[in-house]
């Protein structure tokens, strides 16, 4: 078994396919409720971000994840996302962090 991590989007839409087939537990309804008032990109868009961002060299795939399920709009919400990570962010990596993000939001 090997262990990857899962976006908003995603658990929005494997949520969805439970529901249709079984009544999901009270947990799994509350988790489903966040996923879609939070999540705002279709499980597509969301990989493609989560791909353009992992080819960044100071991206790892959870942070990848991580962005895809936030979407920054400004350079200290990027920041914060790093907050605990022991990378040194240029103003560069923060634009094109933002830009690929632009991509999906506008």
């Amino acid at each position: 078994m090997s262990e990857r991590y899962v976006s908003l989007a995603e658990i929005r839409e494997l949520l969805k396919e439970e529901s249709e087939k079984d009544e999901l537990l009270v947990s799994q309804k509350s988790a489903l409720e966040h996923a879609q008032k939070v999540s705002y990109l279709s499980v597509e868009d969301t990989e493609s971000l989560i791909a353009e961002l992992s080819e960044m060299e100071k991206v790892n795939d959870r942070i990848a994840v991580k962005i895809a399920d936030i979407l920054p709009k400004y350079p200290s919400d990027v920041r914060a996302i790093f907050y605990k990570e022991r990378v040194d962010l240029t103003p560069e990596d923060i634009r094109q962090i933002l830009d690929a993000v632009a991509k999906y939001i506008n």
